[in-house]
């Protein structure tokens, strides 16, 4: 399945900062910020050894949001809190986010961006920008703290790390639908070494990187902060982490808003084919956008046809980039995938294959290597690792592949853009070693209600997801926005008048509320 890629709203931060021509002016730690005193922890907090950290925004954005302070510390959890005794443990990482106009406080708003393998710390560091950047709003930076973590095995919490940066350039720039056996195989090979160097470095550990294990870790994160009750935003994998706790620790919250739900009850085919379906259906709306604004789309107006123009002639003879890449159908594709997450990046999709169209691909090495998470140098994070650790260990459903082949060449007619590599995406897991430790998938009984958020146009985690989860939970109510792209809050005043009036004042939105698009 595709992840959320944490690094589009890095480069969306990053890019309107710069475009705006913003002057944030640097936050003195004695300009009115609030102290951190028992009040402000709340009851039973533990003394986290907080450290300021405003690097962290500074690194990501070339500057830090003004009147807002960063602070981090670590908490140490159980490696297996199934058996919590034996004395082995993983060190999580927290970004708190207070804003120095804090007042009535609530308490704290932990922070999931979903993935499986994105950072909360540096989520938590985009959203603190506010509005200007479709940040949190001031309401919001104001009542609460705004805390990032990075679950388990992600980025700065014991990251899991067995995946090299030759076959990961090897797996993105692989053929997305392969046409023969040969090709099939080539990659069955490809995902199985992976499989096998994981295997080797992680061994027995690697089931412990599981959904359950890291929202136990959230009621640890929970208490060590010192809230009674947990405020949480959990954006995609984010939601079904969040669902996930909900059905565990019921009582222990105090208000939660699932935004891009994912539908913990469907297995691994059923999710690929879902995805496979949204991102068609987003192609389509960008593909009209095409034909409605071709000052802004270079591709169109049959964007479509371009597209699937642009993937045979890499097929047959790939152009290089700038930094020696060729390509391929399968970085042509990510590219897409890419700037299907939001509208924002629709016109440079348009752009990006526009230019590769005349020759010029670095562009769409750039919007490509948004979602993978590829520097200059060539080398990545651990987003990729983690997702497959997560994933592998959550999904009891084995596909064998043979099934994956015979289920590319039946998606590649239904889904003729992404059905082929949404099937060969489940590759992954196939050869994936280690047990299986399954996500819980019932109600949150004794829960209070918890917003499940939809968008119509959402191609990663699609809109027909969002009742699923909501009914699963059986306290869940459902908010609709008729929007494009991946995730809803805060895209526009009305979603974010319903989510801000839930998590402050506990008033759940008017019940089926849809928000338009504008």
């Amino acid at each position: 399945m595709l992840r959320t890629p944490h690094r589009v709203l890095v480069a969306l931060v990053a890019t309107v900062l710069t475009v705006s021509g913003c002057s944030l002016p640097v936050f003195s730690p004695g300009g009115g910020d609030v102290s951190d005193n028992a009040a402000t922890r709340g009851p039973g907090s533990v003394n986290l050894a907080w450290r300021n950290c405003a690097d962290i925004p500074q690194d990501l954005f070339g500057q830090k949001a003004p009147r807002m302070r960063y602070e981090c510390a670590e908490i140490t959890v159980p490696k297996d809190w199934n058996n919590p005794g034996n004395g082995a443990t993983f060190s999580l990482a927290l970004m708190r986010v207070r804003s120095g106009q804090q007042k009535n406080r609530i308490g704290s708003l932990l922070i999931n961006p979903g993935g499986p393998g994105g950072s909360g710390i540096d989520t938590a560091a985009y959203l603190s920008f506010g509005p200007q950047v479709q940040g949190l709003p001031s309401e919001v930076l104001e009542r609460f703290d705004l805390v990032g973590f990075d679950p388990r095995g992600v980025s700065r919490s014991s990251p899991v790390k067995c995946i090299s940066d030759k076959d990961l350039d090897a797996s993105y720039g692989s053929e997305p639908d392969p046409a023969t056996q040969a090709e099939f195989d080539e990659l069955v090979a490809l995902n199985k070494r992976i499989g096998d160097a994981c295997g080797a470095k992680y061994g027995a550990e690697l089931p412990l990187f599981s959904t359950e294990q890291a929202a136990r870790d959230i009621d640890a994160i929970r208490a060590a902060l010192g809230d009674e009750k947990l405020t949480y935003l959990g954006y995609s994998y984010g939601t079904l982490l969040g669902a996930t706790y909900a059905q565990l620790f019921p009582q222990n919250i105090r208000a939660m808003v699932l935004d891009g739900a994912v539908d913990p009850q469907q297995g691994m085919v059923a999710g690929s084919e879902s995805q496979a379906k949204g991102f068609e259906r987003a192609f389509d709306n960008f593909s009209a956008w095409c034909a409605r604004t071709p000052a802004q789309c270079p591709i169109g107006p049959d964007a479509r046809g371009a597209l699937t123009e642009l993937l045979d002639k890499a097929r047959a003879t790939p152009l290089t980039g700038s930094d020696g890449r060729e390509a391929t159908a399968g970085w042509i594709f990510y590219s897409a995938v890419a700037a299907l997450y939001t509208e924002l990046y629709w016109p440079q999709l348009g752009k990006a294959l526009g230019a590769l169209r005349d020759g010029e691909p670095d562009e769409m090495f750039e919007l490509a290597d948004t979602y993978t998470s590829r520097t200059d140098r060539g080398t990545y994070d651990n987003q990729a690792d983690a997702l497959l650790a997560v994933n592998c260990a959550d999904s009891d459903e084995t596909v064998a592949p043979e099934q994956i082949r015979a289920l590319q060449l039946e998606w590649e007619k239904t889904y003729p853009l992404f059905g082929a590599p949404l099937a060969m995406g489940m590759l992954g897991c196939a050869f994936w070693p280690g047990a299986k430790d399954p996500y819980p998938t019932g109600p949150a009984t004794g829960a209070p209600t918890i917003v499940v958020v939809g968008t119509v146009g959402d191609p990663a985690t699609p809109y027909e997801q969002t009742a699923v989860l909501a009914n699963m939970l059986g306290t869940g109510q459902v908010l609709t926005w008729e929007g494009e792209g991946h995730t809803a809050y805060p895209n526009t005043q009305c979603i974010t008048r319903a989510v801000d009036g839930y998590l402050i004042d506990l008033t759940a939105p008017e019940r089926d509320l849809r928000c338009p698009a504008g």
